[in-house]
């Protein structure tokens, strides 16, 4: 009868701390899936940011010439090459969104394309020149035949940032 109490007690024992490592895996999986951004430029904070795909909606309801201070989250498609002084985010549907920095205060790292980013400051809707579509096109290290390209002005979606969350992995 002891042995059969003793052998009842020593399964009990392994049943419990199997359950305890449960418990940390899951206190593990909660911090891995918090979220950290290094910043750039103004402080910012990441709540209240817009979708993409509602940012494009605000956009697609602006005119050239109008703007509104907003904030999104959106994944960089590109990056300047030469120093990190603008990048394009997806907006999805083809549509991108030129982001430059406020008074050129700050710059991004050049190998950031498909992270994710916050950006907080002003929307507008503008016309690119073509001296100016082309000047992109080099710092994005397009070749000569598509910089020749480059012949008619473009209506754009613009942004100046004041402040970029980059969100770390």
């Amino acid at each position: 009868m002891k042995n059969i109490l003793y052998v009842f007690l020593l399964a009990l024992l392994v049943v419990s701390c199997k359950n305890e490592n449960k418990e940390e895996v899951s206190v593990e999986e909660e911090v891995a899936t918090e979220v950290t951004y290094v910043p750039f430029g103004d402080k910012i904070e990441a709540d209240n940011a817009l979708s993409a795909q509602d940012m494009a909606a605000k956009y697609g309801a602006m005119k050239v010439g109008d703007s509104i201070s907003t904030k999104m989250t959106a994944k960089v498609n590109s990056v300047c090459q030469v120093k990190g002084c603008w990048m394009r985010l997806d907006l999805g549907n083809d549509e991108e969104v030129m982001v430059k920095f406020k008074d050129y205060a700050f710059f991004m790292p050049k190998n950031i394309s498909g992270k994710d980013v916050i950006i907080d400051g002003n929307a507008y809707v503008n016309e690119i020149s073509v001296e100016d579509l082309k000047h992109y096109a080099e710092d994005a290290g397009k070749t000569e035949e598509e910089i020749a390209a480059i012949t008619e002005p473009r209506k754009t979606y613009t942004f100046m940032a004041d402040g970029v969350l980059l969100v770390e992995e």
